[in-house]
């Protein structure tokens, strides 16, 4: 719980005044039996009616002063738990925006989805639930017990004699409900990736008539859910009738004890009457103290997990690692990397790009190209060699000052539901004048204008975009910052002939200082690169320009010979 306390110790004045009011207003309604007690048993046979009036009225002040002690402290109560719950999202969204790809993979991201949502919701609740009723509970219980033995020892001691029942029963609903919310969590995480997959790939299940699978799919996913929930709450369900029992048992004990005393003139009709009442509030509160309990378990569960993302270490710290003198502004130096540690997916990548030059990387599906991207992008490091930028290793670089230097088109990048202009900006300080010139040179000009222009919305994903208008804009974007170093990772596979031919011709003439990495399934689109990188298995089957690839690397001639026919024999 270390977490959940260093969130809220800012707050704790706060808390602790709220904590005060809710005392008073808790203290305000242990009085209420007393009195009544005092009215039945010592004001009642006077036949003073002045007496029961004024006992009344006290009666009524604390009833009022109950309440609005109760309404004050939960109103600060629920405010240090939104706040408490507000900060921690923050931190938790901020890391998981520095984790690694590594990391990320670790986690998965329907899981950080779930600790993001879920897992923060049970801490807000069990934060709010323990300064209303974490509090008030244990003070009825406890203060109850004070009170009633100051009205009668003797009744008192049956009330007391069950308290180690309870103890016991909580501590055993405890200890086994922890892990078996700590499971369900993780069942929850399994919902949310299959109803996350699901709804990006709506179109696919529907055009392939999958919709039967997939909600057998959800279903079996639904029941494991279910039947963890059941198995958690059917444990958290035996707090409660047990401790009705335990304290059902009491409550007879003590009608049975009250009316023996009361008989042999021990104790007043009053006490016994103000006893019954303490042990109603008790039995309340124990129930109050299971639902608290239920919500501790499923926080602490929560807590752990949220913990386990935000003492993650930080892998992508800058190194210091040495600077070499190079004139190229790339350098791959014999770079191996493995995604799970045993086998190598990239091995003994080794080249040198110049300063405003264009590499073009291709192959087979799954040889290691958008890897290559990742990398120099930091984001994996590698597994053995180096990567360089202007000599310098991209492991000592700041992930910011690295990252700046860069503009990057993924495979599946994402446009949000803004205006085209911010998704072309994403947050950069950058005029219009350069948004608009962006849009020009990826080839996007015409239909941003056909759309409204820069200020029009665009749909959740870019919806309302055909595949070709999607890539352009995302081109454009990269663009609008002119990067040092320019990433298309298979961003033309959408796009015409025409258009792509027109945007390549753009980067050399506009963009001739940055360099160029252009990874891509098509001949066509690497074909003028400076250097072009053929991939196979993670190896590097080939380097060299067109015509040295195409004379000297047979898996370059076969792609090039399926993709241009005739043309590429010439």
């Amino acid at each position: 719980m270390r977490l959940i306390y260093d969130y809220v110790r800012p707050y704790l004045k706060r808390m602790g005044l709220g904590l005060f009011i809710k005392l008073s207003g808790t203290v305000m309604d242990l009085l209420l039996p007393y009195i009544l007690a005092h009215i039945i048993d010592d004001v009642t046979p006077t036949h003073d009616m002045a007496a029961v009036v004024k006992w009344g009225l006290v009666m009524l002040v604390c009833s009022f002063l109950a309440i609005a002690g109760n309404v004050i402290a939960n109103r600060m109560a629920a405010w240090v738990a939104r706040e408490t719950t507000r900060r921690l999202r923050h931190d938790l969204f901020r890391k998981i925006s520095y984790l690694s790809n590594r990391q990320i993979d670790g986690f998965t991201v329907p899981s950080l989805i779930s600790r993001m949502s879920t897992d923060t919701y049970n801490i807000h609740r069990m934060v709010g639930m323990m300064q209303r009723i974490g509090i008030r509970a244990p003070i009825l219980v406890f203060g109850g017990i004070l009170v009633t033995i100051t009205l009668d020892p003797v009744l008192a001691l049956v009330l007391t004699c069950m308290l180690p029942i309870i103890l016991a029963i909580v501590f055993f609903v405890s200890r086994k409900s922890i892990p078996m919310f700590d499971k369900l969590q993780r069942s929850y995480d399994e919902m949310v990736r299959v109803v996350r997959e699901n709804a990006s790939g709506i179109r696919v299940i529907k055009a392939l008539s999958k919709t039967e699978d997939e909600k057998k799919h959800f279903e079996t996913v639904n029941r494991q859910v279910m039947a963890d929930e059941n198995r958690a709450n059917m444990v958290m369900a035996v707090s409660k009738p047990a401790m009705n029992l335990t304290l059902n048992i009491g409550l007879v004990l003590v009608v049975i004890v009250g009316a023996v005393r009361v008989n042999r003139g021990l104790s007043g009709p009053g006490a016994v009457t103000a006893f019954l009442t303490y042990f109603t509030i008790i039995l309340n509160a124990m129930m109050s103290i299971t639902r608290v309990l239920t919500m501790w378990s499923k926080a602490l569960a929560s807590a752990q997990r949220i913990t386990q993302v935000l003492e993650a270490p930080d892998e992508l710290i800058p190194q210091p690692l040495p600077e070499k003198k190079e004139t190229d502004h790339i350098v791959f130096d014999h770079v191996s990397f493995s995604y799970n540690g045993t086998e190598n997916h990239l091995e003994d990548i080794d080249f040198s790009l110049p300063h405003g030059a264009s590499l073009g990387i291709i192959g087979p599906t799954g040889a290691g190209k958008s890897t290559v991207a990742a990398l120099l992008m930091r984001f994996y490091d590698v597994t053995a060699g180096a990567i360089r930028l202007d000599g310098r290793d991209v492991r000592s670089f700041a992930l910011d000052d690295l990252r700046r230097r860069f503009g990057v088109v993924f495979q599946n990048d994402l446009l949000f539901q803004k205006s085209i202009g911010d998704n072309i900006r994403i947050g950069r300080e950058l005029s219009v004048e350069r948004l608009a010139q962006a849009g020009a040179d990826a080839q996007a000009d015409p239909f941003i204008r056909m759309n409204g222009g820069l200020d029009s919305l665009l749909e959740a994903k870019g919806a309302n975009l055909s595949g070709g208008q999607k890539q352009r804009l995302l081109i454009a974007r990269a663009l609008a910052g002119r990067p040092e170093v320019l990433i298309l990772d298979d961003s033309s596979s959408a796009l015409d002939y025409r258009t792509d031919a027109a945007l390549r011709q753009t980067l050399r003439e506009e963009y001739g200082n940055t360099t160029t990495v252009i990874i891509a399934q098509r001949v066509s689109s690497v074909k003028s690169c400076d250097r072009i990188m053929v991939l196979e298995e993670g190896k590097m089957a080939g380097f060299g320009t067109h015509e040295e690839l195409m004379a000297s690397c047979r898996l370059y001639q076969e792609i090039s010979r399926l993709q241009m026919g005739e043309e590429a024999e010439g």
